[in-house]
């Protein structure tokens, strides 16, 4: 038998649920930690950093410029799912995580020591943007990483479910930052901005070694090891990840990009922006910011309790469908949720913006395993991590501007609501086109 046989039918992978169950716990825990240090970026973007780092600026063009530094984030993510994904393809998952998890935190940690304008002038804001581009980098390799470490560890039957671990992490993330700065904003305004703004982001040492501590003890996924055995068996040159991702999977690529409007700036719509819009920087509602923050507190308890049985349920009736009917439902919670800011009560404000988080969640806890099983194993990870990092960055990182944007020339909340609607059209067509294929499959 020759070598190209034996490489045409390797065995394939073993799973099993306790190695799958341990590989879940420590992606949720290291990207709760990444998206922790994420958002309490995004929070205080909308919250003090117009007025801290851009204070010459009228309070509308400063919330722009706020913005402006949250985006640059996104807009090197590309970038760090090409550099992290090479590492994960070629030396392995793990290694690519633990990396990508020192990095954030201390560049996190780092944000929370930057003197503000009025001590360092324009140099301020420069080293702001300076670490946003740190934590875009580490970003870009940290959930396409994650997201395998679960999926890959997972059986065929199961991979919805595990790979909600690390979508979980998004939730937990939110929960503790809008968690955090809504305990601040009780002391007032006046503590946030003198100094009480930094605690969120020096808290991120602490975080880090516990994420560091988990993930090293983690080992690598069976579909990677298949892999390696299979490039070792047919004794030829890997070629690089990249090369090999835009040559083999560009159209699925493509397709993941239009996946994800809704999972990544539907989100942010509703938590960054609406920030905004509501505590009266964009519109004269002016609601409380610790009021608006527990709401995005208690909607992302909502998001956190509700990411595990979505997963499981997508692997009973199908992740696509899942993530289709979720779709509708966010576009059909979106317009009530946006009007009752203005008109209240406050519960039923409460009640809607913790089901459309629940919706959005829909769309975003079968992601994982759904794009996961778009790509072959041998340049996965830069496949996923690369068009995920172009998503965000043309979704996420664009979107509270361009929400911002919309309002600001029409004065109405009607334009972002249709703006949303627009959206997850989009999403449903690439949803539709999606390519999926087993692990069992590749190495069949």
């Amino acid at each position: 038998m020759t070598n190209q046989a034996l490489v045409a039918t390797p065995r394939p992978p073993e799973f099993s649920h306790k190695k799958a169950m341990k590989a879940g716990i420590a992606s949720f825990v290291g990207t709760s930690i990444e998206w922790y240090d994420f958002y309490v970026y995004a929070t205080a973007a909308a919250l003090v950093f117009p007025q801290l780092f851009f204070p010459e600026q009228n309070a509308f063009v400063g919330v722009l410029a706020s913005f402006a530094t949250y985006a640059v984030g996104y807009f090197v993510r590309p970038l760090g799912g090409i550099v992290f994904g090479h590492i994960g393809d070629r030396i392995g998952r793990q290694k690519s995580l633990v990396l990508t998890l020192l990095i954030m935190g201390v560049s996190t940690m780092l944000v929370g020591c930057l003197p503000v304008y009025e001590t360092l002038g324009a140099g301020a804001p420069i080293l702001l943007v300076l670490l946003r581009v740190v934590q875009g980098l580490a970003v870009g390799g940290e959930w396409g990483g994650a997201v395998l470490l679960a999926v890959e560890n997972a059986p065929e039957k199961y991979k919805g479910f595990y790979g909600a671990f690390p979508q979980v992490g998004n939730a937990m993330g939110a929960l503790l930052s809008s968690g955090i700065f809504a305990l601040l904003t009780m002391h007032g305004s006046e503590f946030l901005e003198s100094g009480g703004w930094r605690i969120p982001f020096l808290v991120s040492a602490v975080l880090i070694a516990v994420g560091y501590w988990v993930r090293r003890t983690v080992e690598e996924t069976p579909v990677f090891k298949q892999e390696l055995a299979a490039r070792a068996a047919s004794g030829d040159k890997p070629k690089l990840p990249l090369v090999q991702a835009i040559k083999e999977n560009w159209p699925a690529m493509l397709l993941a990009v239009g996946l994800t409007p809704i999972s990544g700036a539907g989100y942010y719509v509703i938590t960054t922006f609406a920030t905004s819009y509501a505590t009266g920087e964009l519109s004269d509602i002016h609601m409380d910011a610790n009021l608006f923050l527990r709401v995005l507190s208690v909607a992302s308890f909502c998001e956190l309790i509700s990411t595990l049985i979505i997963g499981w349920f997508a692997d009973k009736i199908g992740r696509k469908r899942t993530m289709a009917v979720s779709l509708f439902v966010f576009c059909a919670l979106s317009i009530p949720m946006f009007l009752t800011l203005s008109t209240g009560p406050i519960w039923l404000i409460f009640l809607l913006f913790a089901l459309t988080r629940v919706a959005v969640n829909g769309s975003w806890a079968p992601i994982s395993a759904i794009m996961s099983q778009m790509f072959k194993p041998g340049s996965r990870q830069t496949s996923l991590s690369f068009s995920y990092s172009v998503a965000a960055a043309i979704w996420s990182g664009l979107t509270p501007l361009l929400a911002t944007g919309l309002y600001g020339a029409t004065h109405s909340i009607w334009s972002v609501i249709i703006m949303l609607v627009a959206m997850s059209l989009l999403s449903l067509v690439c949803l539709a086109l999606a390519p999926q294929r087993t692990d069992d499959e590749v190495f069949a």
